[in-house]
């Protein structure tokens, strides 16, 4: 099938990331949009997912006629056999059915699945997943999602409701999550939580490098790392916080499940993984049974930005 494509996309709460493979399992062609300029319509969103795909096409010169399948990772619970993502806590989408129209738009099928479970489906066939049956994922963005590998088989839980790994409680009392609840793991360490702890702080009356990238909503990753390589105070503080509720978080995982590997990604840890892992893995080994701690690794994803994307390509061919 050399002369087949299929485009990924990997929707997240502050971009559309796209890329179009061959035959060969390579990427020709990407793109990348933002999608805080679509509102907060759930329309406006579908139709930046249906451009982003077009103009792709358009300008990879790509005939639409050689397109087997579009597949796409979305924050949320989404029911992966009929399309529909039932909630979406950093998107507008409830009850949303996202398969239809892009299916009618390109007349091929389109799968979509959590991202992050997306996410560790791509590790897991092509990354720092390879060789391994039993992964965990905890994916470090906007917002915070966790994926599993059990026995080799992506786990998905009742209704594909499961592995919300970012919603689990660490602090009952703690900030309020996007998802309701309060003090979940995204609450203490995603952008948005990060950010959320250092604006506080900025009221507070406190200096820091982040002022300015935190003010209208979460920062990028890249004026995080600046931050943290010049011993900004408030960003080193808001880090090791969020690192010390990821050690919490792994250490449960590690007793519940015992991977092989815990495999960290998402856009923070692309950024700044070679800061984060170092704090998690120094805390880790108080919150879990060394017994069981003894026999897990814990590491980078090594997909970096393309994580989501290869685990969209894994969906269509697995299919």
């Amino acid at each position: 099938m050399s002369d087949s494509y299929y485009v990924c996309l990997d929707i997240g709460g502050t971009k559309v990331l796209g890329a179009i493979f061959n035959g060969k399992k390579e990427i020709v062609y990407r793109l990348k949009k933002k999608t805080k300029s679509a509102g907060d319509s759930s329309q406006n969103i579908e139709d930046l997912i249906i451009s982003v795909v077009e103009e792709m096409l358009t300008d990879s010169k790509i005939d639409a006629g050689k397109l087997v399948a579009v597949a796409a990772g979305a924050p949320g619970v989404i029911n992966q056999d009929n399309g529909i993502v039932l909630f979406s806590p950093n998107l507008p989408w409830r009850n949303y059915n996202i398969r239809k129209p892009i299916e009618d738009r390109f007349g091929v099928p389109f799968y979509i699945g959590n991202d992050v479970n997306v996410g560790v489906l791509g590790e897991y066939k092509y990354g720092a997943g390879k060789g391994y049956k039993n992964i965990a994922g905890l994916f470090v963005g906007t917002g915070m999602g966790g994926g599993l590998i059990l026995d080799g088989r992506l786990y998905t839980g009742h209704q594909f409701k499961g592995a919300e790994l970012g919603h689990m409680i660490l602090n009952e009392e703690g900030p309020r999550c996007n998802c309701g609840q309060r003090g979940c793991l995204e609450a203490f360490s995603s952008k948005q939580g990060i950010s959320d702890y250092i604006r506080q702080q900025v009221m507070r009356g406190r200096n820091t490098m982040m002022e300015d990238a935190v003010k209208n909503g979460v920062f990028k990753s890249k004026y995080l790392k600046s931050a943290l390589d010049a011993g900004d105070k408030v960003a080193v503080e808001a880090v090791d916080r969020a690192c010390h509720y990821l050690a919490i978080a792994s250490g449960n995982i590690i007793n519940i499940f015992s991977p092989e590997v815990i495999i960290y990604g998402g856009g923070v840890i692309e950024a700044c993984g070679d800061i984060f892992l170092p704090k998690i893995t120094a805390q880790v080994d108080k919150y879990c049974m060394p017994s069981i701690r003894d026999t897990v690794e814990i590491k980078n994803a090594a997909l970096g930005d393309d994580s989501i994307l290869y685990g969209a390509l894994s969906m269509i061919l697995d299919k």
